[in-house]
């Protein structure tokens, strides 16, 4: 595999994943349509690994242009990230969510079985878990998810694993995911989307700057150590190298749990990031936000065990690296 297709790879998750497989030796083909990033990520790509790749934009859900990008470039393996995100949106806008993840999903696979592409990472995500009891193992029954991002994550998964039945020689791989933060240690990439943050990272970072009043901690009444939520939070260069890792042992169909296996509650990553960055963050305490559970982390063993990567960054340095990285944000993304 030299020639790998990033779709979404101008996003957050994407754009350090790109830096990762670039500093590893592929080539990269980025496929993006820039609904939740922006242009001027390519270019600090550029920068940060002094090497150049192929650009489409485009909406991977439309089946001509996903076609168009197949027949120009000679693709090895896909890795697919452009899938709309946030829970709450999700519970909002669920035939948004619906549309937008299966579809891209169904039409990048149908292009790779086309084009003899044997070779596809899934951004999927510890939602699938549903509300089993942490740490999450990949081994345990996905239980009905609390929301409509949840559910495109496991159908998205159904679909590749029977994809990957019923197709001898296509590999297919499920990373899922937990909570990523932070930023590449340059300061040049990071988490930047557009309009108000969904996620928690990115709104504290805004908090500190400015842009925003408070931080809104979104329940204090569940039953974990402080009231709020828990969460694995996972370097985005740790997550990153761990799809560099994926792509070296594909072979049939499998699945990682890609976190540090510690959880982290929200009040505790705010205390964490005062503490690397000398700042104070205002917060105030919200009804529960629809879709979230209590406590969500990961058992990484097998990830470890299987693709010889570890999470290795401290919560200290994702909130250091997110707060760099904000606080020399330009206008322009």
């Amino acid at each position: 595999m030299k020639n790998i297709l990033v779709t979404g790879g101008a996003g957050f998750i994407g754009s350090h994943t790109c830096v990762a497989l670039l500093e590893a030796g592929y080539s990269v083909v980025i496929a993006d349509n820039f609904s939740n990033s922006g242009p001027r990520t390519l270019e600090r790509i550029r920068e940060i690994t002094g090497r150049d790749f192929v650009f489409c934009e485009a909406d991977v859900t439309d089946r001509a242009a996903v076609e168009g990008i197949f027949k120009e470039n000679n693709i090895d393996g896909v890795i697919h990230f452009a899938g709309f995100k946030a829970v709450g949106e999700s519970v909002e806008k669920p035939l948004a969510y619906y549309y937008n993840n299966l579809v891209s999903t169904i039409e990048l696979a149908k292009a790779c079985l086309s084009h003899r592409v044997k070779n596809f990472v899934f951004s999927s995500s510890a939602t699938v878990y549903g509300d089993n009891k942490a740490p999450f193992t990949e081994t345990m029954p996905l239980l009905p998810t609390t929301n409509p991002y949840g559910e495109t994550k496991v159908i998205s998964e159904r679909i590749l694993s029977d994809a990957a039945a019923a197709n001898q020689g296509f590999s297919v791989t499920l990373l899922r995911y937990f909570n990523p933060v932070g930023a590449h240690e340059s300061g040049l990439i990071g988490e930047a989307p557009n309009g108000i943050p969904n996620n928690l990272m990115p709104y504290i970072t805004k908090v500190a700057k400015g842009e925003l009043k408070e931080l809104r901690v979104f329940g204090d009444d569940y039953d974990t150590p402080d009231g709020t939520g828990v969460r694995d939070y996972i370097h985005v260069m740790d997550l990153a190298e761990g799809h560099a890792a994926a792509l070296k042992k594909m072979s049939g169909f499998s699945v990682y749990n890609l976190g540090t296996g510690r959880g982290t509650s929200v009040l505790e990553l705010v205390t964490a990031f005062e503490r690397a960055n000398s700042l104070k963050i205002p917060y105030r305490i919200t009804p529960r936000r629809a879709g979230d559970i209590a406590v969500c982390y990961a058992d990484a063993k097998k990830a470890e065990r299987e693709l010889g990567w570890k999470a290795k960054r401290t919560v200290e340095e994702m909130c250091r690296d997110a707060w760099r990285f904000e606080a020399g944000l330009r206008d322009e993304k």
